[in-house]
């Protein structure tokens, strides 16, 4: 499976962006597609995920402001954000996993897209 991220960019905080990734490949074979990021200097963490059967989770700091969404037929995942903050500033990674879903068991990565909130 191959994962290819777009719609990174700067805005100003209070704004909204929707990222997508493209994924390719055997992609029936995916139980759980998610969305991660990296800010510079801290460590990557989970945004949002969806499963097979719809089910989303969100992190704590990102509820009520990004929704992640999936498009089966276009093979594509997104993740609207909204009320932006110079906080959500960091490299987004969309991630699919086969088996199960969370960090450290998502089996492919994409590159990144880069998001910066401006103050």
């Amino acid at each position: 499976v191959q994962l290819v991220e777009s719609g990174g960019g700067t805005v100003q905080a209070g704004g909204s962006l929707r990222l997508s990734c493209a994924a390719s490949g055997y992609t029936s074979t995916t139980y759980c597609m998610g969305w991660f990021r990296q800010a510079p200097g801290k460590e990557r963490e989970g945004v949002s995920a969806i499963d097979s059967d719809g089910s989303t989770s969100y992190a704590d700091s990102v509820k009520g402001r990004f929704a992640i969404s999936k498009d089966n037929a276009k093979s594509t995942l997104y993740l609207e954000m909204y009320s932006l903050k110079p906080e959500d500033t960091a490299m987004y990674y969309c991630a699919a996993a086969r088996f199960i879903c969370g960090e450290n068991a998502m089996d492919f990565w994409g590159k990144g897209t880069l998001v910066t909130i401006s103050s």
